[in-house]
Parts: structure tokens; C-alpha cells; sequence
């Protein structure tokens, strides 16, 4: 007999008190934190929360979900009865705003309305109630002008220049200066704007207003600057956002009221103390947009030694409970503070280091877990260079360092500007009084973000860390004109658009011109230059030393480095390489060779060939001595010959004028000729799918085993030296096993003959790329005969998509990625579902075969991070990348074998 179940009823909204920091899928981060803030006892307004799932439902379907009304009507109910007033009432009204809550943090990329329950009758009940009518009828301006725009699609600007003409009318330069009448004014003024532009009424029934938002913060999901941020971050598209209800608390009821961001630690540097900014008499926007300056936050203590007491203690409980830095929002109403917002904070690449190291120093955190407080993007940006502080450079300003590095670009004003000559190629900086999110593309774009307004919280500021983008704020001495486009600096000295300036987002300081820019101390650490010491630079290097070492300690697998000669391998040991992957034979024969090589080309008898390949034999030699020298103990895979021959020989068109020429000059152009003739005769419409790798080494005779016996002798004599070079052969682009199998008896063949002349014992594994489709899907029956496999994924990707990688980056990739249908370029990390199938599904049936065939990535996506995870998870057992991102792969491998599903610091 089966049991009667009642059927599964969702739950769309929960109250503050129902959810924790855990249910961010569910709550949305903003949600789910206030919940956690709730429950820890702290002073947090109440209000409630609308999923994640609501939101999928509308974007799936167009409407709410049926139940959704009643369930909001229900936990309305319940905030009036515990306020003791209800929305939007004519004598005392319940306010609330109307926020979005993502799972991840998107600053500013999605809307929120603040003061909803306003009205013409409920603002003169709140003047009364607050006993202030000039912070009544500023908030009800607010709320239209953020209605209107967000919600009923009116310009932003149409406000902007409204207030900007009240202040002008008055003689005044900020709003706070604006008296109750101004205000009323610009009320009456903004419910015409809506009028006109909307074509209808500013809503007057507080319920209209509030569902209207809440479908408003629906849609922004979709939005085309949450799409942009999301495909920057690589923010998956699916999540939907969650809506936040909260019962407004004001910061703008006079001089004992006021509004502030705080960070637990320095977001730009990581160090300990009091970060923050705080503004009086103004609500949260007003900080965050960066409209008007802020004070430090340690002023608070002079203007509210009470709340700033209360405010450092629930800092120091939010830190040791989220065990990282923490990012606050709060507001001070007529001196009580509430707390409106706690997160992760964002942070620079060298603050994460630094925190991650001071937290376990503090037993906050485990190696495990201050693994995951960084990332291999954030060590990338590390290596970049600096600007040289012994240079000539006329500085012209000083602002916020808020988000470090070394920017140099042409001053653009606006970023559709930005964009335009960033797709041109120029290098540009966006330069604003302040940003807000529709300059998100703009940002993107440019190699550095400076305003003249704002501080250490504002978008500009928030977004650029996010990115990792360059950005200095609040350069006050700055004058931005950005409707002359231009800026003029102290002294007079005007930088109109298109003037080079330079930015340091790690002192705050402006340049005109050029800086030149020297290495970073992150690489002289890698290269052995610098060791952890006291000052700045080196604390930072003991961070990403200590890190490394972690990562090393947890890491499966080895990295090893793409290097074609004796002082790239050098280096790439210095960066901590494991061995080469990948040693590309065909630019040795480059240079001084080519003469050479185009000998072999052109040889018409046996005899011709043979002689060419005599010649290059001990020059080929020569190259893997000294590289098994470079990289004595360690592995060497040594890839034979593979790119098309058409490469070693001059330029068609420039070889047909020089033929030309001669021709028409009657000088002797027989070389030429010949040259041309089999530049023609070698010429393939499709090359890369053409005459190369394994087919050369069968079709022209002689050619990989001089490269065999170069490697084996120079093994040999290496040998011989007391060194201990291990080389491996690898056999490029192999299709089908048969082609493996007769290359590998010709090299065991010379190999032994080798062998014999030296007598020496060599040990050389031979194995092959897997580059191609048939080659993956065959790969038990090649690993009968290969030892190892190597994916070369740059052209396994090539293969797979049909892509010619030159051609369609520079001509639809754009597109493609602005339409969603790439996060990611597929050549920047490993398409999983695509070419990453193929390699796993190669991976286990090579095993299948050869349970020790060694598997390693030699492609470019062997220093990508989220690569590195994929390679990792698939049971690779090295992957192999260009020496400058050797570092980014070990930490990355590191963080790969302690992954934890509980942490994500996006």
C-alpha cells in the first residue's frame, strides 16, 4: 500500500530570519548574507527575500509565479505588523527598497530602487514623522529619479541635467545645499520627465511601485550590462537573481545621519586597519556612484565615536565569521547604526595574497583553503611590469590607488569612445568624472580606468579590482570636461582626448606621457633576483612565495615548460618548470639554417637530400646537447619536425617580384626560379590540414631520423659527460597507428645503431601528439605504439571546430562572443564539452591499452587556469606551457587538487 504524499509546494520568498550565508544559489549572495547578519544578532532592518527561482520562472516564462503575489502579500503583512506601520500610509508610511542579489557579486550591474511607498499624499506623512521636510521630499525625488529610470526605462540623464539646473538656479554646488522647496520643485519637474518620456504618471500606489520594481530587478538579469559583466567575469548566464525587501533606514535625516562602505581589510593592499569611506546626510548611492567626495572612514570616530566603536566591533565579528575580508555597507540613522550589506570583498591580486597569508598566520584558514583565496589570474597580474620610479615622468595628479598596476594609454571621455579605438588597436585610458555601470564596456576596453571624483568604494573603483584592471579615483585636482573631452590639470596644461597619459594604481599617481615600465618583483622573485625580505615589494613576494610553496606541496600534476632553446629552458627552470613538453624542432631551423633548408627542399636526387641532411645533422646535434644540458635530470620531449615546408621558403609574392625583377633586368635569377618553382609546386590551399608533421617524416626520406640521430647522439654524448638527459621523441599529427608504427621502427633502428657506435644504453621514449579527431578516437590503437601521449590541443581545437585559428579570431570571434555562444575564446580555455570529451575519452582508452602511458598537454591551454583544473580532473599527468605562465600552472595544478566546492571568490 503506498503512502499519500503531499505534492512539493516551492518556497519563492523567505524572511531574513529563514536563510543563511549557505543558500546563495537559492538567496542570491546579498540575501543570503543578510540573513547570516540577522542571525548572528546584528542590527540589519528587516525584510525579506524573493529566489532566485521566482526569477528563473519569470525569464522562463514571462510572469511571476502564481503563488508568488500571495507570498509576498503574506511576509509584507508580517514586516508592516512588526514595524508598526504599513507601506506607502499617508501619516507614518513604511519605505522599502528593492535590490537585487545575484549568487555572485555584480557591482552596480543590476537595478535597485530605494524609498518606494513615497507618494504625493505619504511624503508629507514622512516630513512629519522625520520632522525634517527637506529629507522627505530629497528622498521622494530619489525615489522618481530611480523609478523612472530603472523601472520605466526613462534616460538617467533627463535627472541628471534637472538636478544639475536646480543647483545651477540656486548657486549651489551640491545637492545637500538644495532647501525643501528646491526639492519640491524638482519632484514636480521629475513626475513631468516620467510623464513625457514613460507615457504615464509616476505610480502613486505604493503596491504598483513595489511589484513593478521587483519584475524591474527580474529583467536586469538580462540586461545588457549584466550580460557584459557576466561574460567578463564568466558568470554563468542560468542563475537568475534574487530581489531583496528590506525596510529603509535613512543615512540623509541630517548631520547625525550618514551612509558608508567599510572593508575589514585593505582591498588594494591587504594590510590591517580602518578602509573605508563614509558620507554624511546621504543615502548609499550617493557613495557608490561617487557624486560627491567622501571622508575617510576612520573620520567616522570624530563624528560618531558611538557608532564607529559599534561599527569596528561587528567588522572584527563579520571577519573572524567569514574567515576573509569582508565588504560592509551600513548607514547611521539619526545616530543608530544598521547594517544594510556584508560580502566577500573584492580584492587586488597582491592584497589576496597578503590575506590569504596573514589569515592562516592567524589559524583562520588552512593552506587548503588560502589556496582557494587565489587564483592564477590574479598571479598573472603580479608579473606584469611597473613603472620604473627612477624615470623622468611629469607627474600631474594624485589620486586613490584603488586598484594597482601599470596603465599607459590615450586619454579617451567616454567609452563608446574606448571601445571604438581599442578595436583599432589603439591603447587607451577612460578617463570620467565618475563611472557608472553603463561605462562597464568602456572599462573593459581600456588599459586603465582614472576619475576625478570618488574613492575606494566607488564603481569605478569596485569594478576595476574585479577585473584586475588599473584604476586611480577621486583625482580631485584633475578637471574633467567630458563634454569638451578634455582634462585640465594643475598649472593650466589642458590633456585633450588622444594625449598619452600614464596611471599607477598603486601609488595614485597621474602622469603625462609615457612611463617606462620595469620588471615586476613577482618575476625578479622568479627569476631569482629578489628574495622575501621587510619592505613592501618583498612582503608581497614572501605572499606569492609561501603560496607557491603550498600549491607545490598539494599538486598532482607537473609543469613543464614549451621551450626551443637552451635559454628558454634556463628560464623555465628558474619559473619552477618540471622538464619541456614541448620542444619545436622547426625553429631550429630557422636563421642561419634556411639556406639549408631550402637545399633539402629543392634537392632533385637522393644524393642532393642526403648531403643537406649531413649538413644539418650536427647542427641539430649541437641544439639538444645544450638543451639537455639546460634541463639535465629532467624530461625533454623533443617533437620532430611539423609544420608544412612552404614555411622555410620566402614569401610567394615577394619571390615573384624578385623574379620579376630580374627577369625584366636579364640578370641571373636561377635560384629564384627554382625557389618559386617549388614554393608553387609545395603550395597547399588548406596547409595546416595539408603536407606536414608525421606525413613529411614518411614522404620525404631521411628527414626525421637525421632528427632521431641528432637526438640520440646528443643523449649519447650527454651521457658520456655524466649528464643525465632524458629526451622523448614525439611524433607530430598522427592519424591512424600505421603511421606511428613505421616511424617509430626507423627511430628504434638509428636509435640502436646509436647506441652501438657510443656504446652508450639510451633510453628514449617515443610517443605522439594527439592533434587530431581520428587520433583521439583511435587512441587505444595508438597506444600500442606510443609510450606517451601529448595533446596539442591548440590544433585539436582547430579540428574540432572546423576553425582556421588565424582567420576567424581576427574576423567572427568578436561577434560570437558578444552573442553568448563563446564565454571564452575556445582557444583560451579547453572547450569541455567539444575537445575536452575527446581528450578524456583518449586519456582512458590509451590507459585502456597501455595502463602507463604517461599523458601530458603541450597546446597553449596548458597555462590557462580553468584549463589546468580540466587536465587535472581527466588524470593528465603534466601539462606544458610558455615559461612566463609556468608559475600560474603550478599554482593553479596546486589549487586543482584541493578544490573545494565551498569557495568561490569571484
Amino acid at each position: 500500500m503506498s503512502e499519500n504524499k503531499e505534492p512539493h509546494v516551492a518556497k519563492f520568498v523567505y524572511d531574513f530570519t529563514e536563510g543563511n550565508k549557505d543558500l546563495k544559489d537559492l538567496l542570491g549572495g546579498k540575501g543570503a548574507n543578510l540573513a547570516e547578519m540577522t542571525n548572528l544578532g546584528l542590527p540589519v532592518p528587516p525584510g525579506f527575500t524573493i529566489t532566485t527561482e521566482a526569477c528563473k520562472v519569470y525569464l522562463d516564462s514571462g510572469e511571476e509565479p502564481p503563488a508568488l503575489r500571495d507570498e509576498v502579500s503574506a511576509h509584507l503583512d508580517a514586516l508592516e505588523q512588526r514595524m508598526g506601520k504599513k507601506l506607502g500610509q499617508a501619516d507614518d508610511p513604511l519605505l522599502v527598497s528593492v535590490r537585487s542579489g545575484a549568487k555572485f557579486s555584480m557591482p552596480g550591474m543590476m537595478d535597485t530602487v530605494l524609498n518606494i511607498g513615497l507618494s504625493d499624499k505619504s511624503v508629507k506623512g514622512l516630513a512629519k514623522q522625520a520632522g525634517d521636510e527637506r529629507f522627505a521630499w530629497d528622498s521622494y525625488r530619489r525615489l522618481i529619479q530611480m523609478f523612472g529610470k530603472t523601472v520605466l526605462g526613462v534616460d538617467g540623464e533627463l535627472f541628471e541635467e534637472a538636478l544639475e539646473k536646480a543647483k545651477e538656479t540656486k548657486g549651489v554646488q551640491v545637492d545637500t545645499e538644495l532647501d525643501a522647496a528646491d526639492l519640491r520643485k524638482l519632484v514636480t519637474a521629475f513626475k513631468k520627465t516620467v510623464k513625457t518620456e514613460a507615457g504615464r504618471d509616476f505610480p502613486q500606489d505604493p503596491r504598483e511601485q513595489m511589484d513593478l520594481a521587483i519584475k524591474a530587478v527580474f529583467e536586469s538579469w538580462n540586461g545588457d550590462r549584466a550580460k557584459l559583466y557576466r561574460r567578463q567575469e564568466r558568470i554563468p548566464g542560468d542563475l537568475g537573481t534574487a530581489v531583496n525587501v528590506c525596510s529603509m533606514v535613512f543615512g540623509n535625516l541630517g548631520p547625525d545621519s550618514g551612509t558608508g562602505v567599510a572593508f575589514t581589510r585593505d582591498p588594494a593592499s591587504g594590510h590591517q586597519g580602518v578602509y573605508g569611506d563614509y558620507l554624511q546626510n546621504a543615502q548609499g548611492e550617493d557613495v557608490v556612484a561617487g557624486i560627491r567626495n567622501t571622508v575617510p572612514l576612520a573620520e567616522l570616530e570624530n563624528i560618531d565615536k558611538a557608532s564607529y566603536d559599534q561599527l569596528m566591533q561587528i567588522m572584527e565579528t563579520l571577519e573572524n565569521h567569514y574567515k576573509d575580508l569582508c565588504d560592509i555597507e551600513f548607514t547611521i540613522e539619526r545616530g543608530k547604526l544598521w547594517m544594510l550589506q556584508t560580502r566577500v570583498g573584492k580584492r587586488t591580486a597582491g592584497a589576496a595574497f597578503r590575506i590569504a597569508t596573514q589569515l592562516v598566520d592567524q589559524g583562520l584558514i588552512d593552506e587548503t583553503e588560502a589556496l582557494q583565496r587565489v587564483n592564477g589570474a590574479q598571479l598573472a597580474q603580479l608579473m606584469f611590469p611597473r613603472f620604473d620610479e627612477d624615470a623622468r615622468a611629469e607627474q600631474v595628479g594624485r589620486g586613490i590607488a584603488a586598484s594597482p598596476g601599470a596603465a599607459v594609454g590615450k586619454a579617451v571621455f567616454d567609452s563608446y569612445t574606448a571601445v571604438k579605438w581599442s578595436r583599432s588597436g589603439e591603447k587607451v585610458i577612460l578617463v570620467r568624472r565618475e563611472t557608472n555601470p553603463d561605462d562597464l564596456d568602456g572599462m573593459i576596453a581600456a588599459e586603465g580606468i582614472l576619475t576625478s571624483r570618488g574613492g575606494k568604494t566607488s564603481h569605478a573603483a569596485v569594478v576595476a579590482r574585479g577585473m584586475g584592471k588599473t584604476c586611480v579615483c577621486g583625482a580631485e585636482e584633475l578637471e574633467v570636461d567630458t563634454k569638451r573631452r578634455r582634462m585640465v590639470v594643475p598649472g593650466g596644461h589642458v590633456v585633450e582626448e588622444g594625449d598619452v597619459i600614464s596611471i599607477d594604481g598603486s601609488s595614485g599617481k597621474v602622469y603625462l606621457g609615457e612611463v617606462p615600465v620595469v620588471p615586476s618583483p613577482v618575476v625578479e622573485y622568479f627569476e631569482g633576483r629578489m628574495h622575501p625580505g621587510a619592505d613592501d615589494a618583498d612582503e608581497l613576494v614572501e605572499a606569492v612565495h609561501r603560496m607557491m610553496a603550498f600549491a607545490d606541496r598539494k599538486r598532482r600534476l607537473r609543469v613543464r615548460a614549451n621551450a626551443d632553446n637552451a635559454e628558454d629552458a634556463l628560464r623555465a627552470r628558474r619559473f619552477g618548470a618540471q622538464g619541456i613538453g614541448l620542444c619545436r624542432t622547426e625553429h631550429m631551423f630557422l636563421g642561419d639554417r634556411r639556406e639549408l633548408v631550402e637545399r633539402l627542399i629543392l634537392a632533385d636526387t637522393e644524393a642532393e637530400r642526403e648531403e643537406s641532411l649531413k649538413q644539418l645533422l650536427p647542427l641539430q646535434k649541437r641544439d639538444f646537447v645544450e638543451l639537455f644540458e639546460a634541463m639535465d635530470g629532467l624530461p625533454v620531449t623533443v617533437r620532430l619536425l611539423d609544420p608544412p615546408l612552404h614555411e622555410f621558403l620566402p614569401d610567394i609574392t615577394e619571390l615573384s617580384v624578385r623574379v620579376a625583377l630580374a627577369e625584366s633586368r636579364q640578370e641571373p635569377h636561377e635560384n629564384e626560379l627554382r625557389l618559386l618553382q617549388a614554393v608553387h609546386r609545395l603550395h597547399e590551399q588548406n596547409p595546416m590540414l595539408g603536407l606536414r608533421g608525421v606525413r613529411l617524416g614518411l614522404v620525404i626520406p631521411g628527414l626525421f631520423t637525421m632528427q632521431v640521430r641528432a637526438i640520440a647522439e646528443a643523449a649519447a654524448e650527454r651521457k658520456t659527460a655524466k649528464g643525465d638527459p632524458r629526451a622523448e621523441i614525439m611524433i607530430p599529427l598522427v592519424g591512424t597507428v600505421q603511421e606511428l608504427e613505421i616511424v617509430r621502427d626507423e627511430a628504434d633502428q638509428v636509435i640502436a645503431e646509436v647506441e652501438a657506435a657510443t656504446g652508450t644504453k639510451l633510453k628514449l621514449a617515443i610517443g605522439t601528439m594527439i592533434e587530431l579527431p581520428r587520433a583521439a578516437l583511435t587512441a587505444g590503437q595508438i597506444a600500442e605504439a606510443a609510450e606517451f601521449f601529448s595533446f596539442g590541443t591548440n590544433d585539436l581545437t582547430q579540428t574540432v571546430w572546423g576553425f582556421s585559428r588565424d582567420d576567424v579570431e581576427a574576423s567572427f570571434f568578436t561577434a560570437y562572443l558578444e552573442k553568448g555562444i563563446f564565454g571564452v575564446s575556445p582557444f583560451e580555455t579547453i572547450d569541455k564539452d567539444g575537445v575536452g570529451s575527446l581528450v578524456k575519452s583518449a586519456a582512458t582508452a590509451g590507459r585502456s591499452t597501455r595502463p602507463d602511458l604517461k599523458l601530458g598537454v603541450c597546446g597553449e591551454h596548458g597555462g590557462d587556469p580553468e584549463s589546468v583544473h580540466f587536465f587535472h580532473e581527466v588524470g593528465l599527468d603534466y601539462v606544458s606551457c610558455s615559461p612566463f605562465r609556468i608559475p600560474v600552472a603550478r599554482l593553479e595544478a596546486g589549487r586543482a587538487a584541493t578544490q573545494s566546492t565551498g569557495s568561490d571568490h569571484r
